[in-house]
């Protein structure tokens, strides 16, 4: 039963941010916000000045048991840029917490790596409780001014919770970025989980103006279609993401972002 549960629920969830969902995560090669503690830890480097991110994501397929809530901090220094981060997911009769700490550097001109550390719990009313810990990692490189590529694999050490394999699963995802104009970037990645097939994933962001951006994408073997819109005004960006899955329905998440200057 407990094998059950959490397969039931650790698949109906999404990574943060808005911004990335509206891309279907397509862009691990160039995911330049503080949501990138989540995906691709690296691209961090990409930070001016601090961030603070919340998340919300209230009922995944018009289910409010499966509501998803996370919260992002990163800070760069001369020696790297730290973040942390946590992850709420779930009910009162099955529950999640995240807690993240991560670490990113640039190597060399172009080249940057980064490792997150996850202390991830579960709880099942009547069942009781785990606790797993392990590892992602990411590296993104500039290839030139207007293509980057990235890399992230998830949960290297293939932690799982009680004797049950692949309870959290291990993900690599690859990509490219691709910047025709400066307003606009095209995304396109791959991911691979273990014992399921290949996931392939698009992305368009248009920054419309300087306050408005436009986002769309979609994911093959997942089969969802995803769009959102930004807004920027000073120190803040507003983000919305729509993700419709062809099976289980439409999704509607939300995030807010402040960048200290």
């Amino acid at each position: 039963m407990l094998f059950l549960l959490l397969n039931g629920f650790l698949y109906c969830q999404f990574d943060p941010g808005a911004k990335q969902i509206s891309l279907s995560h397509s862009n691990v090669a160039n995911d330049n916000d503080v949501f990138a503690l989540f995906n691709n830890v690296s691209c961090l480097t990409q930070l001016k000045s601090g961030e603070v991110g919340i998340f919300y994501s209230p009922s995944p397929y018009g289910l409010k048991e499966l509501s998803t809530a996370n919260i992002a901090y990163a800070e760069p220094f001369n020696f790297g840029t730290l973040s942390v981060g946590g992850m709420r997911y779930g009910f009162n009769l099955y529950s999640e917490y995240n807690f993240l700490l991560g670490f990113s550097r640039i190597i060399t001109n172009g080249l940057s790596i980064g490792i997150t550390l996850n202390y991830h719990t579960v709880k099942i009313k009547n069942y009781g409780s785990d606790y797993s810990v392990y590892a992602d990692v990411g590296l993104s490189f500039k290839i030139i001014k207007e293509v980057y590529w990235g890399f992230s694999f998830r949960n290297i050490n293939r932690a799982t919770f009680g004797n049950e394999k692949d309870q959290i699963p291990s993900i690599i995802r690859t990509g490219f970025s691709y910047y025709p104009l400066k307003e606009l970037s095209i995304n396109c990645a791959v991911d691979k989980e273990t014992s399921l097939k290949e996931n392939f994933l698009f992305g368009i962001n248009y920054d419309v103006i300087k306050y408005l951006s436009l986002r769309s994408g979609f994911s093959t073997e997942v089969r969802q279609i995803s769009a959102g819109i930004g807004l920027h005004y000073s120190i803040f960006n507003i983000d919305y993401a729509f993700v419709n899955h062809s099976d289980l329905g439409p999704t509607h998440q939300a995030g807010v972002i402040i960048r200290f200057k």
